[in-house]
Protein backbone atom coordinates (compact mmCIF):
# COMPACT_ATOMS: atom_id res chain seq x y z
CA UNK A 1 0.00 0.00 0.00
CA UNK A 2 2.99 2.24 0.91
CA UNK A 3 4.69 1.74 -2.22
CA UNK A 4 1.72 2.62 -4.44
CA UNK A 5 1.44 5.79 -2.04
CA UNK A 6 4.69 7.31 -2.43
CA UNK A 7 4.36 6.36 -6.35
CA UNK A 8 1.59 8.50 -6.62
CA UNK A 9 3.01 11.21 -4.47
CA UNK A 10 6.20 11.25 -6.95
CA UNK A 11 3.68 11.37 -10.32
CA UNK A 12 1.38 13.57 -8.87
CA UNK A 13 4.12 15.79 -7.61
CA UNK A 14 6.38 16.00 -10.83
CA UNK A 15 3.15 16.29 -13.65
CA UNK A 16 0.69 18.63 -10.85
CA UNK A 17 3.86 20.87 -10.72
CA UNK A 18 4.86 20.44 -14.71
CA UNK A 19 0.72 21.46 -15.44
CA UNK A 20 0.85 24.14 -13.08
CA UNK A 21 3.56 25.68 -14.07
CA UNK A 22 2.00 25.86 -17.71
CA UNK A 23 3.22 22.64 -19.31
CA UNK A 24 1.72 20.58 -21.65
CA UNK A 25 0.88 16.99 -21.20
CA UNK A 26 0.77 16.16 -24.32
CA UNK A 27 4.68 17.29 -25.00
CA UNK A 28 5.74 14.25 -22.60
CA UNK A 29 3.53 11.40 -24.37
CA UNK A 30 6.80 10.13 -25.76
CA UNK A 31 6.06 6.22 -25.72
CA UNK A 32 9.25 5.29 -28.16
CA UNK A 33 11.77 7.17 -25.92
CA UNK A 34 10.30 4.96 -23.00
CA UNK A 35 10.74 1.84 -25.45
CA UNK A 36 14.77 2.83 -25.65
CA UNK A 37 14.68 4.00 -21.94
CA UNK A 38 13.18 0.68 -20.36
CA UNK A 39 14.20 -1.74 -23.20
CA UNK A 40 17.89 -0.56 -23.22
CA UNK A 41 17.87 -0.66 -19.29
CA UNK A 42 16.20 -4.53 -19.04
CA UNK A 43 18.67 -5.47 -21.61
CA UNK A 44 21.69 -4.18 -19.56
CA UNK A 45 20.16 -5.80 -16.40
CA UNK A 46 20.10 -9.26 -17.93
CA UNK A 47 23.60 -8.86 -19.71
CA UNK A 48 25.06 -7.62 -16.56
CA UNK A 49 23.50 -10.96 -14.55
CA UNK A 50 24.40 -13.36 -17.60
CA UNK A 51 26.50 -15.33 -15.21
CA UNK A 52 24.35 -15.39 -12.29
CA UNK A 53 20.65 -15.95 -13.45
CA UNK A 54 19.14 -16.72 -10.39
CA UNK A 55 19.69 -13.40 -9.75
CA UNK A 56 17.29 -12.47 -11.95
CA UNK A 57 14.56 -14.73 -11.21
CA UNK A 58 14.91 -13.52 -7.35
CA UNK A 59 14.87 -9.61 -8.56
CA UNK A 60 11.82 -10.17 -9.75
CA UNK A 61 10.63 -12.10 -6.49
CA UNK A 62 12.39 -9.18 -4.47
CA UNK A 63 10.51 -6.55 -6.33
CA UNK A 64 6.89 -8.51 -5.90
CA UNK A 65 7.92 -9.03 -2.29
CA UNK A 66 8.69 -5.33 -1.78
CA UNK A 67 5.74 -4.39 -3.37
CA UNK A 68 3.36 -6.43 -1.43
CA UNK A 69 4.15 -4.84 2.10
CA UNK A 70 5.72 -5.44 4.64
CA UNK A 71 6.11 -9.49 5.04
CA UNK A 72 7.37 -9.65 9.35
CA UNK A 73 5.23 -8.46 11.58
CA UNK A 74 4.50 -9.72 15.32
CA UNK A 75 2.04 -12.08 14.48
CA UNK A 76 4.54 -13.51 11.99
CA UNK A 77 7.68 -13.52 14.90
CA UNK A 78 5.14 -14.64 17.64
CA UNK A 79 4.40 -17.85 15.67
CA UNK A 80 8.01 -18.63 15.17
CA UNK A 81 8.83 -17.88 18.78
CA UNK A 82 5.87 -20.47 19.36
CA UNK A 83 7.15 -22.92 16.95
CA UNK A 84 10.59 -22.64 18.58
CA UNK A 85 9.40 -23.20 22.39
CA UNK A 86 7.41 -26.20 20.68
CA UNK A 87 10.41 -27.86 19.41
CA UNK A 88 12.58 -26.83 22.50
CA UNK A 89 9.97 -28.26 24.98
CA UNK A 90 9.58 -31.32 22.71
CA UNK A 91 13.38 -31.79 23.25
CA UNK A 92 13.20 -31.20 27.01
CA UNK A 93 10.32 -33.34 27.71
CA UNK A 94 10.97 -35.86 25.32
CA UNK A 95 14.27 -35.94 24.03
CA UNK A 96 15.85 -35.41 21.15
CA UNK A 97 14.72 -38.20 19.11
CA UNK A 98 11.30 -36.99 19.09
CA UNK A 99 12.19 -34.06 16.64
CA UNK A 100 13.69 -36.00 14.33
CA UNK A 101 10.47 -36.82 12.37
CA UNK A 102 9.42 -32.82 12.08
CA UNK A 103 12.65 -31.66 11.06
CA UNK A 104 13.23 -34.53 8.03
CA UNK A 105 9.89 -34.27 6.82
CA UNK A 106 8.86 -30.78 8.31
CA UNK A 107 6.12 -30.33 5.46
CA UNK A 108 4.53 -33.10 6.51
CA UNK A 109 4.89 -32.80 10.23
CA UNK A 110 1.90 -32.07 11.85
CA UNK A 111 4.44 -29.74 14.37
CA UNK A 112 4.50 -27.27 11.65
CA UNK A 113 1.61 -27.35 10.12
CA UNK A 114 0.00 -25.49 13.25
CA UNK A 115 2.40 -22.72 11.76
CA UNK A 116 1.52 -21.97 8.17
CA UNK A 117 3.96 -18.93 7.87
CA UNK A 118 6.91 -20.47 9.20
CA UNK A 119 6.54 -23.59 7.25
CA UNK A 120 6.24 -21.44 3.53
CA UNK A 121 9.35 -19.48 4.46
CA UNK A 122 11.36 -22.09 3.47
CA UNK A 123 14.86 -20.87 3.61
CA UNK A 124 14.41 -19.95 7.09
CA UNK A 125 12.53 -23.31 7.65
CA UNK A 126 15.58 -25.27 6.07
CA UNK A 127 18.13 -23.28 8.64
CA UNK A 128 16.07 -24.32 11.60
CA UNK A 129 15.70 -27.94 10.57
CA UNK A 130 19.47 -28.36 9.25
CA UNK A 131 20.33 -26.88 13.27
CA UNK A 132 18.37 -28.63 15.17
CA UNK A 133 19.21 -31.91 13.00
CA UNK A 134 22.66 -30.71 14.61
CA UNK A 135 21.55 -30.55 17.68
CA UNK A 136 19.86 -34.32 17.55
CA UNK A 137 22.99 -35.90 16.05
CA UNK A 138 25.03 -34.52 19.09
CA UNK A 139 26.25 -31.10 18.42
CA UNK A 140 26.58 -29.68 22.26
CA UNK A 141 29.12 -27.03 21.87
CA UNK A 142 27.45 -23.66 21.71
CA UNK A 143 30.48 -21.76 20.68
CA UNK A 144 31.09 -23.77 17.31
CA UNK A 145 27.42 -23.90 16.93
CA UNK A 146 27.48 -20.13 16.69
CA UNK A 147 30.56 -19.53 14.20
CA UNK A 148 28.76 -21.90 11.57
CA UNK A 149 25.66 -19.83 12.08
CA UNK A 150 27.40 -16.57 11.74
CA UNK A 151 29.48 -17.96 8.40
CA UNK A 152 26.00 -18.98 7.21
CA UNK A 153 24.11 -15.36 8.06
CA UNK A 154 27.29 -14.15 5.94
CA UNK A 155 26.39 -15.98 2.86
CA UNK A 156 22.96 -15.31 3.49
CA UNK A 157 23.95 -11.24 4.06
CA UNK A 158 26.08 -11.19 0.99
CA UNK A 159 23.23 -12.63 -1.23
CA UNK A 160 20.29 -10.06 -0.46
CA UNK A 161 22.94 -7.81 -1.08
CA UNK A 162 23.59 -8.77 -4.47
CA UNK A 163 20.03 -8.28 -5.39
CA UNK A 164 19.66 -4.83 -4.01
CA UNK A 165 22.54 -4.25 -5.86
CA UNK A 166 21.68 -5.81 -8.97
CA UNK A 167 18.16 -3.27 -8.97
CA UNK A 168 20.30 -0.46 -7.90
CA UNK A 169 22.44 -0.78 -11.12
CA UNK A 170 19.38 -0.45 -12.86
CA UNK A 171 19.06 3.08 -11.13
CA UNK A 172 22.36 4.10 -11.43
CA UNK A 173 22.21 3.36 -15.38
CA UNK A 174 18.45 4.64 -16.22
CA UNK A 175 19.92 8.68 -16.24
CA UNK A 176 22.60 7.85 -18.58
CA UNK A 177 20.36 6.05 -20.88
CA UNK A 178 17.58 9.10 -20.83
CA UNK A 179 20.70 10.88 -22.41
CA UNK A 180 20.66 8.22 -25.20
CA UNK A 181 17.32 8.48 -26.00
CA UNK A 182 18.14 12.44 -25.97
CA UNK A 183 20.33 12.15 -28.10
CA UNK A 184 18.52 10.30 -30.34
CA UNK A 185 16.09 12.57 -30.47
CA UNK A 186 18.02 15.79 -30.87
CA UNK A 187 19.43 13.32 -34.26
CA UNK A 188 15.85 12.79 -35.25
CA UNK A 189 15.54 17.05 -34.83
CA UNK A 190 18.38 17.66 -36.90
CA UNK A 191 17.11 15.35 -39.90
CA UNK A 192 14.09 18.17 -39.59
CA UNK A 193 15.48 20.99 -39.60
CA UNK A 194 14.32 22.96 -42.34
CA UNK A 195 10.67 22.11 -41.22
CA UNK A 196 8.87 25.15 -39.34
CA UNK A 197 9.95 26.97 -35.62
CA UNK A 198 6.78 25.32 -33.76
CA UNK A 199 7.41 21.74 -35.53
CA UNK A 200 11.48 22.04 -34.80
CA UNK A 201 9.72 23.23 -30.99
CA UNK A 202 7.98 20.18 -30.65
CA UNK A 203 10.84 17.56 -31.79
CA UNK A 204 13.26 19.28 -29.79
CA UNK A 205 10.79 19.15 -26.39
CA UNK A 206 10.32 15.63 -27.02
CA UNK A 207 14.03 14.99 -27.12
CA UNK A 208 14.64 16.64 -23.61
CA UNK A 209 11.71 13.91 -22.27
CA UNK A 210 14.05 11.73 -22.69
CA UNK A 211 16.38 12.71 -20.29
CA UNK A 212 13.60 13.73 -17.84
CA UNK A 213 12.44 10.15 -18.48
CA UNK A 214 15.96 8.58 -17.45
CA UNK A 215 15.95 10.95 -14.29
CA UNK A 216 12.96 10.59 -13.15
CA UNK A 217 12.24 6.51 -13.32
CA UNK A 218 15.94 6.28 -11.41
CA UNK A 219 15.30 8.72 -8.91
CA UNK A 220 11.60 8.67 -8.15
CA UNK A 221 10.95 4.60 -8.94
CA UNK A 222 13.67 2.29 -8.96
CA UNK A 223 16.26 3.49 -6.20
CA UNK A 224 13.50 3.75 -3.92
CA UNK A 225 13.08 0.22 -4.82
CA UNK A 226 16.21 -0.87 -4.29
CA UNK A 227 16.25 0.69 -1.11
CA UNK A 228 12.80 -1.05 -0.04
CA UNK A 229 14.48 -4.65 -1.16
CA UNK A 230 17.61 -4.11 1.16
CA UNK A 231 14.85 -3.55 3.56
CA UNK A 232 12.90 -6.51 2.94
CA UNK A 233 16.46 -8.28 2.61
CA UNK A 234 17.71 -6.97 6.16
CA UNK A 235 14.14 -8.35 7.71
CA UNK A 236 14.44 -11.72 6.12
CA UNK A 237 17.76 -11.76 8.26
CA UNK A 238 16.66 -10.69 11.14
CA UNK A 239 13.76 -13.66 10.83
CA UNK A 240 16.84 -15.96 10.79
CA UNK A 241 19.08 -14.34 13.55
CA UNK A 242 15.55 -14.61 16.05
CA UNK A 243 16.12 -18.44 15.37
CA UNK A 244 20.01 -18.45 15.88
CA UNK A 245 19.41 -16.56 19.02
CA UNK A 246 16.79 -19.27 20.21
CA UNK A 247 18.89 -22.20 19.40
CA UNK A 248 21.83 -20.71 20.83
CA UNK A 249 20.03 -20.17 24.15
CA UNK A 250 18.83 -24.20 23.88
CA UNK A 251 22.40 -25.01 23.43
CA UNK A 252 23.42 -23.66 26.40
CA UNK A 253 21.03 -25.28 28.66
CA UNK A 254 17.95 -22.48 28.79
CA UNK A 255 14.44 -24.10 29.53
CA UNK A 256 12.48 -23.29 26.85
CA UNK A 257 10.71 -20.38 27.34
CA UNK A 258 13.79 -18.87 28.62
CA UNK A 259 15.32 -19.67 25.06
CA UNK A 260 12.66 -18.07 23.46
CA UNK A 261 12.58 -14.90 25.22
CA UNK A 262 16.52 -14.34 23.96
CA UNK A 263 15.18 -14.39 20.34
CA UNK A 264 12.40 -12.38 21.00
CA UNK A 265 14.94 -9.88 22.65
CA UNK A 266 16.80 -9.27 19.65
CA UNK A 267 13.54 -8.05 17.84
CA UNK A 268 12.66 -4.40 16.63
CA UNK A 269 10.46 -2.58 18.95
CA UNK A 270 8.12 -2.30 15.96
CA UNK A 271 7.61 -5.83 15.33
CA UNK A 272 8.18 -7.05 19.11
CA UNK A 273 5.62 -9.42 20.58
CA UNK A 274 5.42 -8.27 24.25
CA UNK A 275 6.38 -10.48 27.30
CA UNK A 276 2.22 -11.08 27.65
CA UNK A 277 1.87 -11.61 24.24
CA UNK A 278 4.38 -14.61 24.29
CA UNK A 279 3.48 -15.72 27.58
CA UNK A 280 -0.08 -16.26 26.09
CA UNK A 281 1.44 -18.13 23.03
CA UNK A 282 3.18 -20.57 25.45
CA UNK A 283 0.04 -21.14 26.88
CA UNK A 284 -1.31 -22.18 23.97
CA UNK A 285 1.76 -24.23 22.85
CA UNK A 286 1.26 -26.15 26.49
CA UNK A 287 -2.57 -26.71 25.90
CA UNK A 288 -2.12 -27.98 22.78
CA UNK A 289 0.56 -30.27 23.81
CA UNK A 290 -1.29 -31.70 26.70
CA UNK A 291 -4.73 -32.14 24.45
CA UNK A 292 -2.37 -34.12 21.84
CA UNK A 293 -1.04 -36.64 24.73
Amino acid sequence: MFLGIGFLVVIGCVLGGYVAAGGHMAVLFQPFEVVIIVGAAIGAFIVSNATQPHILKETMSALAGVAGGKKYGKAEYLELLSALYTLFRMIKTQGAVAVEPHIENPHESTLFQEYPKLLKNHEALDFLCDYMRLVTLGAKNPHEVDALMDEELETMRKHQGHIAHAIQSIADGMPALGIVAAVLGVIHTMGSITEPPEVLGHLIGGALVGTFLGILISYGFIAPMAAAAKGAGEAELKYVECIRQGLLAHLNGSAPQIAIEFSRKVLPHDVRPTFKDLEGAVEAANASARKAA
